[in-house]
């Protein structure tokens, strides 16, 4: 919505804010369309109160503000001037005419016309503007104008205005479709009414409009016609979702057809298929089943098995997390592009999968979508692909790029709706590995879900206390996100899994959807971890030579400071920053920067320790062995273990209480893998001979 407000007000950053203070709540999360025209407010009224115009100048700019296209003729018209006497005219320097167009220069300028002229004077106007239309034989626009013009219904340009807004809603022009159909909307009434109606609502919610959706469509039930109830149902559905977190709770059969009529019944079929969709969006397995079955029965009704069941089958499975449903061919961008990416994505072939986005991105398929027909084109459907396609650029470890392609979608897209939010998940993630932080942007799509989602937010505040150097406070995030039942969407999304707590008595959780060696690093993080000292040192090299398989340079980069720090803490100091350089060169090139930085880090540590003095400190290489992986508390207590101090002893030394040592040193076991005191110092001992 900053976009859009940044783009009618040619960037000025004061009156964008103040025009957004004037917004209400729906309106600034882009859950509601934007007022038209945008209200003036002090900022525009300081630019222009003092410019004087006649009232043909006036009146020739109004029009300009006013009128649906931007052909230059039909303002000749209504002015009576030719564009070389304009351009020569007081208001030359106010508009830009090109190539038979006119615009504003400064769309402000329009903001501030239509609040400062009486409304008789823009009625007046419309009028005119639509007798030029007529004459031109240029109906939709003489239709819009009558209607803005109209002070009463006038159903013969609500007939046309909402052909027309069919026509630019099927092709991705969904805000200017909501505007026209709306406009129509207000010019008649029965089933006319409610074809408008339908329309604009299912024109809001494929602009990202929910709030908009739902007070359109909802006023369709009970009266409008069944036939245009049923057309309007899915949307619907989908727009509550949106805005409420949860599809609501309904029985299906309470809203199918009492006819026999085949597109009756297939418009309550599709409703269903998008339910079961937006339910296993949302983990809602039971409320999927439901639907799912209401599908199967509608779509043996009307023979739709194979171009709508067997798709929504699989995509519904996939996106709840079922790895082994098979895959369906399917036709347009969600029931073949986006299924066909994931499941490329699943097999290994992530490039596979941006192609396949990549054919609806660039225009050459044309194939209608069964699920969402006549909405290929939409803001919204578009969003899914974006958020598909900055997915699959994280499994490929292009961290950079994922996160510029995610920030331009943002700007234009309803990008947090998709997938109950996973598209503001992947934003803070993409901030995080880039950043160390959260940017606007995260924090801004963070703010536009449409209702509470589950934000992995102690993953996250532990990865910017990892990067950050602060271990300790990671894996006490880390932990209380374990206790919580370590929830994680079904669609793989990089967290934190250095500082991975999972055992072997933790209950088996359902593996999320992912590339195969996205899967495999998981494992070899796990061994890392949890590897015996012992067997650390002949397993070393095997999981190198693992490592090396990976393609993926920011996942391979993380593996490979994992086996350095390991290697570090062990007393293998040369080793272990070896594999720190090859860590921070591969994260370089992810464009992960604060994961590089974090890496950096760690090896100014080493090199730190190893030109310090260390003169008669036989304890010396342990120290720098483990400073790569204590904090700087949990050193002192082991050093003070390993010197021979008692708990009390330690506890007076530091000023702290015996059970804040014995947390520290609970820590220091866990982290240096070891069991009581004396193993503690023959490790010490053992790393300094």
């Amino acid at each position: 919505m900053v976009a859009r407000l940044m783009s009618e007000v040619t960037g000025d950053a004061a009156t964008v804010r103040a025009m957004a203070a004037r917004l209400d709540f729906a309106q600034r999360q882009g859950l509601r369309a934007l007022p038209s025209p945008l209200p003036s407010v002090p900022e525009i009224d300081a630019l222009y109160g003092s410019l004087r115009l006649t009232d043909r100048d006036r009146d020739l700019l109004l029009a300009v503000a006013l009128h649906l296209s931007d052909s230059l003729e039909p303002i000749l018209a209504i002015d009576g001037r030719t564009a070389a006497e304009l351009a020569v005219s007081p208001v030359g320097d106010l508009i830009e005419m090109h190539a038979g167009r006119i615009r504003l220069i400064d769309p402000r300028l329009g903001i501030w016309l239509q609040a400062s002229t009486a409304p008789s004077d823009t009625v007046a106007l419309h009028t005119r503007l639509h007798h030029v239309f007529l004459s031109r034989g240029e109906q939709v626009c003489a239709d819009w104008h009558a209607a803005r013009s109209s002070t009463s219904r006038s159903p013969v340009a609500a007939s046309t205005l909402t052909r027309t807004a069919r026509v630019l809603a099927q092709t991705g022009k969904n805000v200017r479709a909501f505007q026209i159909a709306g406009e129509a909307a207000a010019h008649t009434s029965g089933a006319e009414r409610d074809e408008a109606t339908l329309v604009a609502g299912v024109s809001a919610i494929a602009a990202g409009h929910a709030v908009e959706a739902v007070r359109l469509l909802v006023g369709l039930y009970p009266d409008a016609t069944e036939r245009h109830r049923l057309q309007g149902l899915g949307s619907l559905l989908v727009a509550q979702a949106f805005v409420r977190g949860a599809v609501p709770e309904l029985d299906a059969h309470a809203f199918a057809p009492r006819t026999d009529d085949r597109d009756d019944w297939y418009s309550w079929t599709r409703a269903a298929a998008l339910a079961a969709f937006l339910c296993a969006e949302r983990g809602d397995r039971r409320g999927m089943r439901a639907w799912l079955d209401a599908m199967r029965e509608g779509s043996a009704k009307v023979g739709a098995d194979r171009c709508l069941r067997d798709p929504v089958v699989a995509l519904s499975w996939l996106v709840l997390g079922d790895r082994d449903i098979d895959d369906a061919p399917g036709t347009g961008p969600l029931s073949r592009g986006i299924l066909g990416a994931l499941h490329a994505g699943m097999d290994g072939d992530i490039d596979r999968g941006l192609r396949l986005l990549a054919a609806w991105d660039t225009g050459m398929d044309e194939e209608v979508d069964p699920l969402v027909a006549g909405c290929e084109r939409s803001p919204l459907v578009a969003a899914y692909r974006a958020v598909v396609e900055v997915l699959l650029l994280m499994w490929r470890g292009d961290i950079g790029a994922a996160r510029i392609r995610m920030m331009r979608a943002a700007v234009a897209l309803p990008v947090a709706l998709p997938f109950a939010g996973l598209g503001v998940v992947i934003s803070r993630r993409l901030d995080l590995a880039v950043l160390g932080r959260l940017g606007p942007f995260a924090r801004a799509l963070t703010a536009s879900l449409p209702a509470p989602q589950r934000i992995d937010r102690l993953v996250d505040r532990g990865i910017e206390a990892f990067l950050a150097g602060d271990e300790e406070e990671a894996i006490a995030l880390m932990r209380l996100w374990h206790d919580r039942g370590a929830p994680r969407p079904s669609l793989s999304v990089p967290g934190l899994e250095e500082s991975s707590i999972e055992t072997d008595d933790d209950p088996p959780r359902s593996a999320p959807i992912e590339p195969p060696e996205i899967t495999l690093a998981r494992g070899l993080r796990s061994r890392i971890l949890n590897l015996p000292a012992e067997e650390w040192q002949t397993e070393r090299a095997s999981i190198s030579a693992v490592a090396r398989t990976l393609r993926s340079p920011f996942t391979r980069g993380r593996v490979e400071a994992m086996i350095g720090i390991r290697s570090i803490r062990d007393g293998e100091i040369r080793i272990g920053r070896e594999y720190l350089a090859d860590a921070r060169h591969l994260l370089e090139v992810s464009g992960a920067t604060a994961w590089t930085r974090a890496v950096e880090c760690r090896i100014d540590r080493v090199d730190a320790a190893e030109t310090a003095p260390s003169a008669k400190d036989p304890l010396s290489s342990s120290r720098r062995a483990w400073e790569a992986q204590l904090t700087a508390r949990e050193l002192e207590v082991a050093m003070l273990v390993v010197e021979g101090a008692s708990n009390r002893d330690i506890a007076d030394a530091l000023h702290v209480s015996v059970r804040t040592v014995e947390v520290h040193l609970g820590r220091v076991f866990g982290k240096l893998d070891v069991r009581t005191r004396v193993e503690l110092t023959v490790l010490a001992h053992r790393i300094g001979g």
